[in-house]
Parts: structure tokens; sequence; C-alpha cells
């Protein structure tokens, strides 16, 4: 289980995000979530060559964000790293009071926010590739995911708001748990 204190930022991450840091204008915060924060947070040893993040505060950083760091900028060709905007994603609806701050005070204008092994777990729900499922395993077992909390945040957060046919994802969601969790 990842440590309360953040875990340092591995090299390439460190080097590319330190670069974005220099360059921007202005504070910005991102809440990320995908392969990034399974490899940074969470210590997934998979490669992944971008930053998906759902928000950023202020929201115009976006903008900016996406011409420093995007996937056709300078920097994304110098580092083959990149920030990735997801416009749309199924999250728990309170997910943004569990944020985890990545490795605070390490950049004086940029603020990774993380999403929680639960929040993560569950954003995967609606797509449920076979990608998604190994990375509900891996937490399952690092973390560990719990059945509880899990179900209470999808019938209470997610299932309202969920984007698709809720009873196939009610379906996928319980055989995640007797497979992963239980």
């Amino acid at each position: 289980m990842p440590s309360a204190t953040s875990p340092d930022l591995p090299e390439p991450w460190r080097g590319f995000l330190g670069e974005v840091d220099s360059l921007l204008p202005a504070r910005v915060q991102l809440h990320c979530l995908g392969g990034f924060v399974l490899a940074v947070r969470y210590r997934l040893s998979r490669t992944t060559s971008d930053v998906d993040y759902i928000e950023a505060v202020p929201r115009e950083a976006i903008e900016t964000i996406q011409r420093i760091a995007g996937r056709t900028s300078p920097l994304a060709k110098k580092h083959r790293l990149y920030f990735q905007h997801v416009g749309v994603a199924s999250l728990p609806e309170s997910y943004v009071e569990r944020l985890d701050e990545l490795s605070p005070g390490t950049f004086a204008k940029l603020r990774l926010f993380t999403l929680d092994a639960h929040d993560l777990a569950l954003s995967k729900l609606t797509r449920n590739h076979p990608i998604d499922r190994e990375d509900i395993a891996y937490l399952a077992r690092t973390v560990p995911l719990r059945a509880d909390v899990l179900r209470k945040r999808y019938r209470v957060e997610l299932r309202p708001i969920i984007i698709g046919d809720p009873e196939v994802h009610d379906r996928t969601l319980e055989m995640w748990i007797e497979a992963y969790v239980a």
C-alpha cells in the first residue's frame, strides 16, 4: 500500500513535470487518473506516456497545459510524455473530497492530485477492458480495495450519474468484487 506521504516522482516524470512547471504562467491544479496514477501513486510497473486529467483549476488552464505539454507539443516530443485532458469520465460524484496531492511542494506552480484507489477503480467500470480488469486486480492486491467501499460509492455517488446501462455496470462491479476483492 502506498504510504501516507506521497511517493517520490521517478524519472522520466520528474524531469518532464519540472519543465512543465517552469513554463506555466500561473498556478494550476490537475485532477489526475488513469495509468499515470497507477504507475506513480500505486507503483504499478506498467509503462504509460501520458498524464490523464479530468479537471484543471482554474478551468482556463486546460488550454495552457495542452499547448505546453499536450500530445503534439515540443515538450512532448522531447520527453515522449504528454498531458491528455479527459473530457468525459464516469467518476463518483464526491471524488474531489478524496483527492490526494502527489509530491506536495515539489513544484512551484503545478499541483497534481490523484484519485484514491476506490475512485480510480470505479473510474474504470464503464470501459471494463482487459487492462482495466488487470488494474483492478492489482489495486485489490496492493491497496487493498474494500468491497463495502466500492459498493457504497457506486450505489450512492456513481450509479445515479453513470454513463450507460446501470444494470450492466451493477453486474460488472459484482463480477470484479467476486473475482478480485472478495
